[in-house]
């Protein structure tokens, strides 16, 4: 009889028992997938609702059930609330409904607080459901992914932070340690260009009859190959990340400025996928440096003074054009304090630390790597947008012929390169950058380009 048991094929169950490798599989799985498992036996719903690995990573981002439906709600009660909709009921109530209801679900399975990953990206989340998540002490969430969210107050989220960082917050508060919102979200692998397969046993009469390659198996290996050569791409030497390369503006919509007050608050506690600018002209201290006791000239630098802003524009490792670093340490991954550095999409699976979200995967020898970034006010007049060349304060100091040049740009394009290139007043001071491109290469390309068409110069 002990040999014949011994024979029995292992079975799902047993494999997913292993804690490790659940913990691996998991996040891979769609959240309604692994709640079908749970329901096709009693011994599947216990290892998954016992199991705080399940739902350590839980992505609502593509759950139909978590976007607000946009047809006509009110027929005697609707399906994520309890109570009939009445003048009582606010705006943000009816937006926060669905994934409240799924957060309702999951208290009364008692994995909610299971929950240390969560992506909302692209739903309907309002301020007030992110005060919940970051506030309630039913929620255990480490890492917030919202980023493209519908019908969020800015605002009213920037003061949900402020108040959970607080000085006199209670000990160990908030939970949060990562919050994803300026970036773009993830495309999911449908959306990436991935080719269409069909599955074996599902029919597809639209499908057009190409021979051998149309044939399930080799559109199956061309999917993989595709996977492949992804993968391939991420682990070459030399591929980095966008914040760690010459990538130019990472943060394509406009935020208001207060942002920067609300990432200085939240230093240390939360962190972001994006990082304060720290340029001299947002240190008082450097900006009344080398004054020597001048009031004209110290009221001069005091005049340049930039409150915290976020740092927008990758500038990469090569540093100033001309010496090669930054008047501001440099900040280096595996060195630098984690205020320094910005998340990294996409928001890891297996580990809730903020290590993790701030990891380089593309270089083997991350600890190598640098990050250099800067605000737009702090590049103004020193930063090609298009090769992306940049010249630090202690290289480049424009001349005060720069407001001249301005006004005359308006009148006679022609005139004004010609002033960047003799100069005015100093015959050594040379303007650099000129209508967002570098003199020396790519202004002088667009000026050539541009001759005799209908272009700039025309």
């Amino acid at each position: 009889m002990e040999a014949e048991g011994s024979n029995l094929p292992t079975t799902l169950l047993d494999i997913l028992s292993n804690t490790l490798i659940l913990h691996q599989t998991a996040p891979y799985l769609p959240v309604p997938a692994v709640l079908n498992l749970s329901a096709t036996s009693k011994d599947f719903r216990s290892l998954i609702y016992n199991s705080p690995d399940a739902f350590r990573y839980v992505d609502l981002s593509t759950v139909k059930s978590a976007n607000v439906p946009y047809a006509p709600v009110d027929n005697g009660g609707i399906n994520w609330r309890c109570q009939r909709m009445d003048e009582a009921l606010t705006e943000d109530d009816f937006y926060c409904g669905p994934l409240r209801g799924i957060f309702s679900q999951f208290g009364r399975k008692k994995i909610l607080g299971f929950v240390q990953i969560l992506i909302l990206d692209g739903l309907t989340v309002p301020a007030d459901l992110v005060r919940e998540l970051v506030a309630e002490d039913r929620f255990n969430v480490r890492i917030l992914s919202i980023r493209e969210v519908k019908h969020l107050n800015e605002r009213k989220l920037r003061q949900v932070l402020e108040y959970a960082v607080r000085p006199t917050r209670p000990e160990g508060t908030p939970k949060l340690r990562a919050l994803y919102y300026f970036g773009p979200r993830d495309l999911p692998a449908r959306e990436k260009g991935l080719p269409r397969v069909a599955m074996p046993g599902r029919s597809n009469p639209g499908a057009l009859n190409t021979g051998v390659m149309g044939s399930e198996g080799a559109q199956i290996g061309a999917e993989w190959n595709q996977r492949s050569r992804e993968a391939l791409n991420t682990a070459v030497p030399g591929q980095t990340d966008e914040w760690y390369s010459s990538s130019g503006r990472m943060i394509k919509k406009a935020h208001c400025s207060e942002w920067g007050e609300t990432l200085k608050a939240c230093e240390g506690i939360i962190a972001f996928d994006a990082v304060l600018c720290r340029g001299p002209r947002h240190d008082p201290r450097a900006v009344l440096r080398g004054s020597s006791g001048n009031p004209e000239a110290a009221f001069g630098k005091v005049m340049s003074y930039l409150k915290p802003q976020v740092a927008n524009v990758a500038l990469g490792p090569s540093g100033c054009a001309s010496c090669g670093n930054a008047p501001e340490e440099v900040a280096v991954f595996g060195i630098s304090s984690t205020e320094e550095l910005p998340l990294l999409s996409p928001p890891p699976l297996h580990s809730s630390t903020l290590r993790a979200a701030q990891s380089p995967f593309s270089l083997p020898d991350s600890s190598s790597l640098k990050l250099t970034v800067r605000c737009e006010e702090c590049l103004e007049g020193r930063w090609c947008e298009r090769c992306n060349v940049w010249w630090c304060e202690e290289c480049y100091r424009e001349p005060a012929s720069r407001f001249q040049i301005q006004q005359q740009q308006q009148n006679n394009a022609t005139e004004a390169l010609s002033w960047t290139s003799s100069g005015i007043g100093d015959p050594s001071e040379k303007i650099k950058v000129h209508l967002g491109l570098c003199v020396e290469h790519c202004l002088v390309g667009e000026m050539m380009s541009g001759a005799g068409s209908n272009g700039m110069w025309a």
